[in-house]
């Protein structure tokens, strides 16, 4: 069997370069003859994804965490925007591993690999924003605060990284003026947060759309105002299980289209990785059975 393998060797912190020469062990005992590419830079994985999808050199695996994953989609689709794409094979080397944890998928090197060699992939559905399409997840707001410390914070590893990234996120205590309009709905005034979720799980910790199916065809939001650090600090812990979506001042909906105005301007994350630092407007939209993955 033939394959394309993109290997980001910074996910997890080095971990995908440390475990290198294993995975390549693992596919020669699996019988898959990969061609192996590695990104040297940020953004690289999607243009070796492209690549690779436009070379139709065998099916594509890709080795790293939720953001070498997310890029890798972004390849697939600018070479085939209005195809299904994959069949893609997820080698699990990040810290959080989300999409991993959502869509049930094997966690081990070996496990990923026999996926692939087995054949049963499963379609799921992608979202966008603006330009960017996104397996898991993307926020507005609050959550790409938390991104922003999480990608400046160097000691701290794991996923305990993700919840001093949001302690800290918290005490800066954003807020913003949004409007947003979707299918069936409207709202306008301050804003704490929008989490847009294709899968309830993100920052291998948080569930932040816990009503979320990668299989619905629809994108699911979650929105809210916390008027205080105290309020905000109140919901944390209930992000954990979902149950946060409970709590009056937060609001949970399906939508096949959302668009959002902000003032001022907010940042942006997609799967994890930081898009912008400010923007005013972000159109998201559902993509349905998009995407085949490997599944066992």
């Amino acid at each position: 069997m033939d394959a394309t393998l993109i290997i980001n060797p910074f996910a997890g912190r080095w971990k995908a370069k440390r475990q290198r020469d294993q995975l390549e062990s693992v596919l020669i005992e699996h019988g898959i003859n990969a061609r192996i590419v590695e990104s040297q830079a940020p953004g690289e994985v999607i243009e070796l994804a492209r690549a690779a999808a436009e070379s139709g050199q065998g099916p594509i695996l890709v080795a790293g965490g939720d953001g070498t994953i997310g890029e890798a989609v972004n390849g697939l689709f600018q070479a085939t925007p209005d195809a299904v794409l994959g069949p893609l094979g997820i080698i699990p080397l990040g810290t959080a591993n989300d999409l991993v944890v959502n869509l049930g998928l094997p966690s081990t090197l070996a496990g990923a690999v026999a996926a692939v060699r087995g054949g049963r992939t499963k379609r799921i559905d992608l979202g966008r924003a603006n330009e960017w399409v996104f397996d898991n997840n993307s926020a507005v707001g609050l959550e790409p605060v938390v991104t922003l410390y999480n990608i400046r914070m160097r000691r701290l590893k794991g996923i305990v990284r993700y919840l001093v990234a949001a302690l800290r996120a918290i005490a800066d205590k954003g807020e913003w003026h949004m409007t947003l309009e979707w299918d069936d709905g409207r709202f306008e005034g301050p804003v704490s947060l929008v989490s847009v979720g294709n899968c309830p799980l993100t920052g291998g910790l948080f569930r932040m759309a816990p009503a979320a199916d990668p299989t619905d065809g629809l994108l699911t939001f979650v929105y809210g105002y916390a008027p205080t650090r105290r309020k905000m600090l109140s919901l944390l812990p209930r992000t954990l299980s979902g149950r946060f979506v409970e709590d009056p001042a937060i609001h949970q909906h399906h939508t096949r289209r959302l668009v959002i105005t902000s003032e001022p301007a907010t940042p942006l994350q997609v799967d994890g990785e930081l898009r912008s630092e400010g923007i005013r407007q972000v159109v998201y939209e559902a993509l349905p059975q998009r995407l085949d993955v490997y599944v066992t």
